[in-house]
């Protein structure tokens, strides 16, 4: 027994020796960090962990499950659930020493395990909120750098920045991501790697820009009723930090109007339709009397955007939205709307038995990835319509009752309806008025012609009488005849 109780206190002695070094595991100021000790194989095992030079104790667990916390720490420490691990949550500055594990057989009572770790600091230092289009520059600082030691970036969609052909990582870890947009704001990660082991250091990062842009035009159609809203507003809320007041950090804007060729006028002509005034407070000041609503406008929010109540051909176009700041920088969003509309020819009202044509038109050809398709009344003639896609042009040879009634038009992107419009088509009759007025100038023509031609024989008639005839001799009568009558010239 002597024998190998001496060998089993040799054992011990070698295994406390080789762990007896110290262990680095990497932390940041305000999170937490696992110090990481595996479970012994013998259940009747006392743990305990004490802190820095002075071996202060700050948790013990005996072998029953019981734990003791140092009341300094109580809301910050806790040991693993799966094995003896000490878990540090909300780390402070003066953490970063040193920290022991040591286990104790219960019976005998012997040390069987010492380990050491040394908390070292990892840290991001905070940058400024930045304009979209900016470069941010971050540095991942590591206080003690050992062989081994590795330092990446994560971005805040947690995708890693060794991908990105924006993002220039230096030897120091130090990153620089060019041309910065709103989907770069938020918590960036430098992630400190260590025998096996990764730490994280965060940071927050602010991106002011606007609303991301629409990736495709906005569709609208000609109608009185139909709302256009011209979206733009701040991806997030102005930082109140980043300047005295928000009001001073914006130094003016404007909303401009370039006329696509479909709208029919002014083409390519920019007009600037409203101007933010940088107040206090800030305030639109509409240029042209187009119908524009500018009342989303609000202190809170920033909210820029337009709205137009009843949309026409002429509001085809490409709509911009830009907000100026200091130092010249200027923040833009455009926009394109397009406008469908629908028209019958010869008119909204056709009469039986004649031909009508519909067309419905973005005022341009459409796009490949673009259709319409008609929905004509229930009673139409031309039901049942072929498969889409459908004519753009569509034509009624012969208008009947059934062809009268609401025809609508809609444009669809693959399987995504983007807009619709109706017009309302009426059939009549030939009105009777229209007759007796056909009759009437008939009857007229055939008077006129009639006189005309009795005009014509008369003159003829008369002409015949009056001509003289040949071979006869003529005769006068003399005002002062002699007796007898009649005498030769």
């Amino acid at each position: 027994m002597n024998y190998v109780s001496g060998c089993l206190s040799i054992v011990i002695a070698l295994f406390i020796s080789s762990t007896g070094a110290e262990d680095v595991v990497y932390g940041q100021v305000g999170g937490t960090v696992t110090l990481p000790k595996l479970k012994w194989g013998s259940e009747k095992v006392t743990v305990q962990w004490y802190f820095g030079m002075d071996q202060k104790s700050l948790i013990f667990r005996n072998a029953q499950g019981r734990e003791t916390i140092d009341p300094e720490w109580k809301d910050r420490l806790s040991l693993s659930k799966t094995d003896f691990s000490l878990i540090i949550n909300k780390i402070r500055l003066e953490d970063f020493k040193s920290f022991k594990c040591e286990l104790k057989d219960f019976r005998p009572t012997q040390i069987i395990s010492v380990t050491t770790f040394r908390l070292s600091r990892v840290s991001v230092q905070p940058v400024s909120p930045l304009l979209a289009g900016k470069n941010l520059n971050l540095n991942c600082d590591v206080k003690e750098i050992f062989e081994g030691t590795q330092r990446r970036w994560l971005s805040p969609q947690k995708q890693d920045l060794n991908k990105d052909k924006r993002a220039q990582i230096g030897n120091n870890g130090g990153l620089t991501v060019m041309n910065v947009t709103g989907q770069d704001n938020g918590e960036w990660t430098c992630v400190v790697t260590y025998q096996g082991r990764e730490a994280y250091a965060n940071t927050p990062v602010t991106v002011i820009d606007l609303s991301p842009a629409h990736p495709q035009p906005i569709y609208t159609s000609v109608s009185s009723l139909s709302l256009l809203h011209l979206p733009c507003f701040f991806s997030i809320p102005l930082p109140l930090s980043w300047s005295d007041s928000q009001e001073k950090s914006i130094q003016g804007g404007r909303w401009t109007f370039t006329p696509s060729p479909a709208a029919g006028s002014l083409t390519g002509v920019v007009q600037t339709l409203v101007n933010l005034s940088p107040g206090p407070p800030l305030a639109w000041v509409t240029n042209q009397k187009r119908g524009l609503d500018v009342s989303a406008l609000q202190r809170k929010n920033l909210n820029l955007s337009l709205s137009k109540k009843g949309v026409t051909e002429g509001d085809r176009g490409d709509y911009t939205c830009a907000v100026e700041f200091q130092r010249d920088d200027t923040l833009k969003r455009e926009m394109r709307v397009e406008v469908l509309q629908v028209f019958t020819s010869p008119g909204p009202v056709a009469f039986l038995g004649q031909e009508v044509n519909l067309t419905c038109t973005l005022g341009q050809p459409l796009t490949s990835d673009l259709e319409v398709k008609w929905i004509p009344p229930h009673h139409s003639s031309l039901l049942p319509l072929d498969s889409s896609p459908h004519p753009t042009l569509l034509t009624i040879p012969e208008a009947t009752y059934g062809n009268g009634g609401r025809w609508r038009c809609e444009l669809w992107r693959n399987k995504t309806k983007l807009t619709s419009v109706e017009i309302t088509l009426k059939i009549e009759r030939v009105p009777m008025d229209v007759w007796l007025l056909v009759t009437i100038c008939a009857a007229a023509v055939i008077f006129i012609l009639l006189l005309i031609l009795t005009v014509i024989l008369i003159r003829r008639h008369r002409q015949r009488v009056m001509m003289p005839r040949r071979g006869k001799r003529r005769f006068c009568n003399c005002q002062d005849p002699k007796p007898k009558g009649f005498y030769r010239n």
